[in-house]
């Protein structure tokens, strides 16, 4: 029997384990959307906003390890998933993301919703195609899914135009995909893992940096054993963080621009660096002539262009993270000394120290809620067993810095791209992924309000999701750039008391639950009302404006050079007694 290219859609999504799309519908698709009202396998969440449907694909995909899938329409609709799809292309997130079109006879025309979203999403889409053929549907979408999921993972695109989703014709499902000019490399180079096993085993101040490839690979097992076994201190990526324990013994914590103190130390002092599925962008190196200048670099990455791309590296090694920390494993334990043990104590032994003498911390006010400890007490009070997403800006940072991440997956958080309103829809992708368990979004001021009308998608669905709001009423981060670096011109960061929106009542106003801490005694007993609350809750924290996010690496600068909470009060000293 022929079906249509809108149920050859419906049944290829079926017949890839999706169960949940999120999307918003129009005129072109209307189609499909038609048969998804009697459907009882796919459930649609009719977000508010594309974008929103994006991001909640992605936090969907991030916690989950499947394709976040989206379905929109033509021109706007399309368009205005870009920032969704482009965030998820610098995190590697796979995602299948499907648009409306006009009729191909009118492709060109300029005709009523029109975009060309194939040539706008090139540079930001791992792969995506004009579908022109009812007769190919099928087979594009299970390319779709296995090119978004293998290898380097992220975000494929097809565009449905209206003919094709119409047209009729039998329906074959492909057995097997074979893309000629797509084969990923799996397994590593066995002669470079010995190589890397080797010098592991003669380094004296070896490093790990942990990147999101940790956790895409769900390696988090090989690393902890290749850590354990042979001794070697952990740092994390913020796209990392959860690959290794945060609470064990060998975790340095983030490194970077705001990583830990002993981080960066570590790795602008260490003669080796590992690292696994991360790809040095600029947060993470800093000045990059400056950078690790007494290291050889091991680097292990599923993408090749990842590889020598901003950074010398001794030993390249393209393969899957986890098959080839499980030949580096077992090439380690054939290669190690025992007399490797007493230099490698020496190393730890002045990482301890390095801990003591900065520790991350924050000056705590009985009058004023610090950010910091708005995060500390989430993380007491969830035992560090919640699914935490982030908004972008210092929000992020802090969660970084106070939450310890013991297991992947716990952290959802637009790193390449820095997405304000992230968060929040993220939130939702991955509260309906997992209903039972707690997600929260860490957010601040400005970025909630890049997508908060999914406050009614939250609560339409009966979604338990808890957002914080770390309420300074600035856009913080890039105040603290202005104060730090630009004498302190405040240019267009201070949103106004009197016109920030009323967080409680708004959250009121979409039927959710809106509380409020203004001094740091009711923070906890908000956290806990919020927590025991089977709804959708705003808690609306007022913290400190002057709160910054610190270590802090400047721009441009190396690792090591280093900006501290005590440096900026020593100035503030001296200001006051000149006056």
């Amino acid at each position: 029997m022929k079906m249509s290219g809108a149920e050859i859609l419906i049944e290829s999504l079926k017949r890839e384990g999706v169960k949940h799309i999120f999307g918003y519908p129009g005129g072109v698709i209307l189609n499909i959307f038609d048969l998804l009202y009697d459907d009882k396998d796919l459930k649609l969440i009719l977000t508010r906003h594309e974008q929103g449907a994006v991001h909640a694909a992605d936090g969907y995909a991030r916690a989950t390890g499947k394709p976040g899938v989206v379905l929109v329409t033509s021109g706007p609709g399309a368009t205005n998933t870009v920032t969704g799809i482009a965030t998820a292309s610098m995190d590697s997130v796979p995602l299948v993301v499907m648009t409306g079109q006009v009729p191909t006879v009118l492709i060109g025309n300029d005709a009523f919703q029109e975009a060309d979203i194939v040539g706008i999403t090139r540079p930001c889409t791992k792969y995506n195609i004009l579908s022109k053929n009812v007769d190919n549907l099928a087979r594009e979408i299970k390319e779709a899914f296995h090119i978004a999921s293998t290898g380097r993972p992220g975000p494929v695109l097809i565009d449905l135009p209206k003919d094709v989703t119409s047209g009729k014709t039998d329906f074959v499902w492909p057995k097997d995909i074979d893309i000629r000019s797509y084969n990923p490399t799996y397994e590593g180079n066995k002669w470079m893992i010995e190589r890397a096993a080797h010098e592991i085993a003669r380094a004296k101040k070896p490093v790990i940096i942990a990147g999101g490839g940790c956790i895409i690979s769900e390696a988090a097992k090989e690393l902890k054993e290749l850590a354990e076994y042979a001794n070697l201190p952990v740092t994390m990526t913020l796209m990392g963080l959860g690959a290794f324990p945060g609470t064990h013994e060998l975790s340095l914590g983030m490194m970077g621009m705001h990583g830990t103190y002993y981080a960066n130390k570590s790795i602008q002092e260490s003669d080796l660096l590992i690292a696994i599925g991360m790809r040095f962008d600029d947060r993470v190196t800093g000045k990059i002539e400056g950078f690790a200048p007494h290291a050889k670099i091991v680097h292990i990455d599923i993408d090749p262009t990842s590889i020598r791309k901003n950074v010398r590296v001794d030993i390249p090694i393209v393969g899957d993270v986890k098959r080839v920390l499980k030949i580096m494993n077992k090439a380690l334990r054939e290669d190690m000394k025992e007399q490797w043990g007493e230099v490698r104590k020496a190393w730890l032994k002045q990482i301890a120290e390095w801990k003591k003498e900065r520790p991350m911390s924050y000056t705590f006010d009985s009058e004023k809620i610090k950010p910091q400890f708005v995060v500390e007490k989430i993380y007491e009070l969830t035992k560090g067993d919640a699914i935490i997403t982030t908004e972008v800006g210092q929000n992020q940072m802090w969660a970084a810095q106070f939450y310890k991440f013991d297991k992947p997956r716990r952290l959802l958080t637009s790193g390449g791209l820095g997405t304000m309103g992230y968060g929040f829809p993220a939130a939702i992708g991955a509260q309906l992924a997992y209903p039972d368990k707690l997600v929260i979004d860490i957010a601040g001021d400005g970025s909630i309000q890049m997508n908060i009308q999914e406050l009614a998608t939250a609560v339409i669905y009966k979604l338990p999701v808890k957002v914080a709001i770390l309420n300074n009423h600035y856009l913080g981060m890039v105040r603290q750039w202005q104060e730090l670096f630009f004498q302190e011109r405040y240019s267009h960061v201070h949103l106004q008391t009197e016109t920030t929106p009323d967080f409680v009542g708004l959250a009121h106003a979409y039927g959710a639950v809106g509380l409020r801490a203004t001094k740091p005694s009711e923070v906890e007993p908000v956290i806990k009302e919020a927590f025991k609350t089977k709804k959708t809750v705003f808690m609306d924290f007022l913290c400190d404006w002057k709160e910054k996010v610190y270590p802090m690496v400047p721009a441009g600068a190396t690792l090591d050079t280093m900006l501290f909470e005590e440096k900026e009060k020593k100035a503030e000293k001296k200001l006051k007694a000149v006056k």
